[in-house]
């Protein structure tokens, strides 16, 4: 993996991706046959480095699905739900980060699944003051991963799997010692290349892995 420079987290990484996030035009997909969810990317301080990082879960054994997976906070928008409310809420109820609208610096494309899902990706600021209270029923594990792994040479990574047309996307995250596939991996890839460096990158069409279609 390619060593890349260090994020501070401060204001003006803070105004970067805002003004990044904010000049993005946004690709709608057709959503019609699909449910809505939302997840967020929440930006924190690293609690060893201070280093600017994102938060990524180890999700439940015990979930009845996607059980042991990585992935960002989120889920299906409740009743009269916005996708901007549902993404806090989740990030409320997963991480015990009780952020406000306040919190929120922009969203990305939406992202359509293999399991029904059309995923709109908000990107969430986390401010000093705010302690992870985890969920241990959906939650066996928070990652901080620094914002410099997203920069690694080898993200993004496509590879074949049998009887998928489209290439698999990938991204391999050392802070995990693992893989991290699409959807979850497409989403990070995307905040990468347009909330950290202005790229008009689009994702939608890297194809899941098998194991996330169901």
């Amino acid at each position: 993996m390619v060593a890349m420079n260090s994020y501070a987290f401060d204001t003006s990484l803070k105004s970067r991706i805002l003004t990044n996030l904010q000049t993005f035009e946004l690709l709608d997909v057709d959503s019609s046959q699909l449910r809505s969810a939302a997840v967020a990317i929440v930006v924190t301080p690293h609690p060893d480095t201070q280093e600017a990082a994102f938060l990524i879960t180890l999700r439940s054994s015990k979930l009845k699905r996607h059980s042991g997976q990585y992935a960002l906070p989120g889920g299906r928008l409740d009743e009269g739900e916005t996708l901007k409310d549902a993404a806090l809420r989740e990030t409320r109820e997963e991480l015990g980060l009780d952020l406000t609208k306040s919190d929120v610096l922009g969203r990305l494309d939406d992202m359509p699944t293999r399991s029904g899902f059309a995923i709109t990706p908000f990107v969430l600021w986390r401010p000093p003051g705010h302690t992870l209270r985890p969920d241990p029923s959906e939650v066996e594990t928070v990652f901080h991963v620094p914002l410099s792994e997203l920069d690694s040479a080898e993200i993004p990574q496509l590879e074949r799997e049998d009887g998928v047309e489209a290439l698999v996307m990938s991204a391999p995250l050392a802070t995990l010692g693992h893989q991290v596939y699409a959807p979850t991996a497409a989403m990070l890839y995307q905040f990468r290349e347009v909330g950290l460096h202005g790229r008009g990158t689009r994702v939608s069409h890297y194809e899941q892995p098998r194991f996330a279609w169901s």
